[in-house]
């Protein structure tokens, strides 16, 4: 039976049907836990259906992947990098089909959808490089005849559990490091974006199995929390990196803690952008509505704090609310549309809570503030004038809405922008170096990313990426990200006759 919807037989080029398995166990579909239907949320129609995997299944898939990382360890670093090669390939021949169906079960527009699975082929493009040069330090050693050095080796398996809002970029972020390290990954899909987790682990299946390696070396799963508590409780998984919410990161960390796992988490992000006085308004300008309501706000590097300095307080203001009015809400795959929906009916519901909770702490709506009547998840695109002191500020409100307050002086901006749980992103827009340096200085901003001139989000690969505070601390994707996903080890060898010892101790 084919799709409902001529539309949707797109999928049918990255093997996607309308009835499907959502487990890849041991180099085959499996799945017998509860059937879940994948929601358009532009819509919320039925595109396709799923079976999600049972404990069952996850225990079956968790013993040969064990098994595959044996192997998969063994190959060397270079020969690992050449297999993550090929999956950037087979990502780049489908990337428009993937791109469309991120857009069309995500909600995100399709420009957006396109760029997440770039995001991914270029992971591929960096980890390549990067496995040619997973390399320790050699240290000098203190005593004569000796060699001291770092030797880093695979983890064994890493669990990657995934979020709705970039339903395979960050599988990239962590997946295309974790493979070149020598790890074997155990994937979770969001629940709500089943279909992306399949396809996507489709088109890595086919590398591993046309150069006969284990398919087991690449796990994936789609279900709700019980395969994802399994991940965390799971001893044979080393390291756990989640992305979500920070409640839910919480316990995700105890639980990896208490035994004695590795824990990577990509939380909540409360994100602020400061205006100076000496700023370029046009950028700024343009910088804010792409951070506010890019992803319809749902990117966790979304700007939900405005600082303008009180001299152009109402110039900024008046030319953003100018541009909001004319930013397209609409269908995600339309050409000119520029906010899709939010996800789900429930983050709609979240949306209109939210509004009904500013003006409960005397916010004022400048724009927007309301759902569009539609049989989808869309909201208006809002800015909120309030004061900083306002509880709900201090919240990550998963939607387009953006509060607005200002400042006098630099110093109040930073205290404002440090003041919240979350530390994920930031930035100022400024010309003045010594405002800069301050900025990204001991005395800035307490965040894992700190820009200047440019928006919260939009991040590049090359950088770590990842924030401080109940943002959770960990760093995905470049610089040095990479050896989170492996084990280092000191060595140091006696090369000579003698047994000289540290911190010169004579003993006997």
């Amino acid at each position: 039976m084919g799709f409902t919807k001529k539309e949707y037989e797109f999928l049918g080029e990255i093997g996607v049907g309308l009835d499907n398995l959502g487990g890849y166990v041991d180099g085959k579909w499996k799945a017998t836990g509860p059937v879940v239907s994948s929601v358009n949320p532009s819509n919320n129609q039925e595109i396709a259906r799923v079976t999600e995997a049972s404990i069952e299944d996850y225990e079956e898939g968790m013993k040969a992947c064990n098994e595959a990382a044996k192997k998969w360890m063994s190959v060397p670093a270079p020969k690992r990098g050449e297999i993550v090669r090929q999956i950037g390939d087979a990502l780049r021949a489908k990337l428009e089909f993937l791109g469309r169906l991120v857009s069309l079960e995500m909600g995100k527009i399709l420009p957006e959808g396109i760029g997440e699975v770039q995001e991914i082929i270029d992971m591929c493009d960096y980890a390549v490089g990067l496995s040619r040069q997973l390399s320790g330090s050699i240290i000098p050693s203190e005593r004569p005849d000796h060699m001291m050095f770092e030797v880093w080796n695979p983890l064994g398996i890493v669990g990657v559990i995934t979020a709705f809002n970039f339903p395979c970029a960050v599988l990239g972020w962590n997946a295309c490091i974790a493979l070149v390290a020598g790890n074997c990954v155990v994937w979770k899909g969001a629940p709500t974006t089943p279909l992306i987790t399949i396809a996507v682990t489709k088109l890595v299946a086919e590398v591993f199995e046309k150069n006969n390696l284990p398919r087991a070396i690449f796990t994936s799963f789609c279900g709700g929390a019980e395969i994802g508590q399994a991940i965390a409780k799971d001893t044979r998984i080393a390291l756990v990196s989640f992305t979500g919410s920070s409640k839910v990161g919480s316990i995700v960390q105890k639980t990896v803690n208490e035994r004695f796992g590795k824990c990577l988490l990509e939380l909540s992000g409360n994100n602020a952008i400061i205006v100076m006085d000496d700023a370029d308004i046009d950028l700024a300008a343009r910088s804010i509505l792409f951070a506010a309501v890019g992803t319809a706000g749902q990117r966790c590097t979304t700007c939900r704090r405005l600082y303008l300095h009180e001299s152009i307080y109402q110039k900024v203001l008046d030319q953003l609310i100018g541009v909001y009015k004319q930013v397209k809400v609409g269908d995600p795959l339309e050409k000119g549309t520029l906010v899709g929906p939010v996800h789900t009916r429930a983050s709609r519901d979240n949306f209109e809570k939210g509004i009904s909770s500013i003006k409960s702490q005397g916010g004022k709506i400048l724009v927007g503030g309301s759902v569009i009547d539609s049989d989808g998840n869309f909201v208006q695109p809002t800015i909120v004038e309030i004061s900083p002191d306002a509880s709900i500020v201090k919240e990550e409100l998963f939607g387009p809405v953006l509060y607005v307050m200002k400042f006098k002086t630099l110093d109040e901006a930073i205290g404002m922008n440090n003041s919240v749980p979350q530390g994920l992103s930031s930035s100022i827009f400024t010309r003045k170096p010594e405002i800069i340096f301050k900025w990204i200085g001991p005395h800035g901003s307490d965040c894992g990313i700190v820009n200047v001139n440019i928006p919260t989000n939009g991040a590049e690969i090359g950088g770590a990426f990842g924030g401080e505070k109940a943002t959770g601390g960990g760093r995905e994707a470049g610089s040095d990200s990479w050896k989170q996903y492996m084990r280092r080890s000191t060595c140091t060898i006696n090369y000579g006759s003698e047994l000289p010892l540290a911190q010169g101790i004579n003993f006997g």
